[in-house]
């Protein structure tokens, strides 16, 4: 290898239907990247997936020499449990319970640095994107799933049971009598602050209410002409605001950065803040919400950082 050749970092944004993987060269430059299709309902196909990833990031960054040289930090769906070291909560349900972290680590062999993907995502904007230079940062991912990550001073907050963050899995707060008990939850409650902001879950609320099966990108489409769609995102900003106003209320960030699908939906950055402040306990609220910098590739920006911070 060349004296000057930069030190890789690789990311791995492993979703439950596809894998990103970049590396970043000393200067944050992006040096290498690919998508792929990820395995599902299959554990060992993914740890395959995922060390066939870092090679090819390693290969395409400066050949076979750079194979096994980078460090790889990985962001998955859930998190690993630090009593036994197995996955716990994902919702690509074939990862739980098994021992990720060690079996990559063994197929590495390198050490590797695993974080909730939500949690790979706020660190990427906290770092050097949307948030760049705020202090405590809400990173919140709405798409299929909806989850949440916390950094402070461009470091995310664990907590024992590595579950900081993780608002998709709390009751949707101050709900109406119609929200109640609220929708099954594949975590096996109900009513979840998931099952009603994800974008699955406003095209199941959309559905319940009209009839009507539409995507979020066309329920936000229609809405200007249609009555019933403009009530599924007035019902549907509601519900997220008071979501996020629960959150502002327990740890005040600096910065909120919305990331996943719905992150798109201009009208959310215009609607959220003044929708949250009535449910803020403070007399003149500040409301920082901000889209992602980095768009879909934050979180694989995210992942390539963990180790940043040695």
């Amino acid at each position: 290898m060349s004296s000057h050749a930069p030190q890789l970092r690789i990311g791995i944004d492993l979703g439950g239907s596809k894998i990103a993987g970049i590396a970043l060269g000393d200067r944050d430059e992006t040096v290498a990247e690919l998508r792929r299709d990820a395995p599902r309902d299959d554990y060992d196909a993914t740890l395959a997936a995922i060390v066939d990833s870092v090679t090819a990031l390693e290969r395409q960054a400066g050949g076979a020499e750079r194979i096994g040289t980078g460090t790889v930090g990985i962001g998955t769906p859930g998190s690993f449990s630090p009593k036994t070291g197995l996955m716990q909560g994902s919702n690509a349900v074939w990862l739980n319970g098994q021992p990720l972290s060690r079996d990559l680590e063994a197929r590495l062999k390198r050490p590797v640095r695993m974080e909730n993907d939500a949690n790979c995502f706020a660190l990427s904007e906290a770092s050097d994107g949307a948030a760049a230079g705020a202090q405590t940062v809400f990173g919140v991912i709405v798409g299929t799933g909806c989850g949440g990550g916390i950094i402070r001073d461009r470091k995310p907050l664990h907590g024992p049971n590595r579950i900081g963050g993780e608002w998709g899995h709390v009751p949707l707060p101050w709900p109406e009598p119609d929200e109640r008990p609220g929708p099954a939850c594949w975590c096996g409650r109900r009513g979840c602050v998931e099952t009603w902001i994800s974008g699955s879950g406003l095209e199941r609320d959309h559905h319940a209410v009209t009839g009507e099966r539409l995507t979020g990108p066309e329920i936000a489409a229609t809405a200007r002409t249609d009555p019933r769609s403009q009530a599924t995102l007035d019902r549907h900003v509601s519900r997220m605001a008071r979501g996020l106003a629960m959150i502002v209320n327990i740890i005040d960030p600096d910065v909120i950065v919305l990331g996943g699908g719905l992150s798109k939906l201009d009208h959310l950055y215009a609607r959220l803040p003044e929708a949250m402040k009535p449910h803020i306990f403070a007399a003149d609220p500040a409301v920082d919400i901000r889209p992602p910098r980095f768009g879909d590739t934050s979180g694989v920006r995210g992942a390539a950082r963990l180790w940043d911070h040695q």
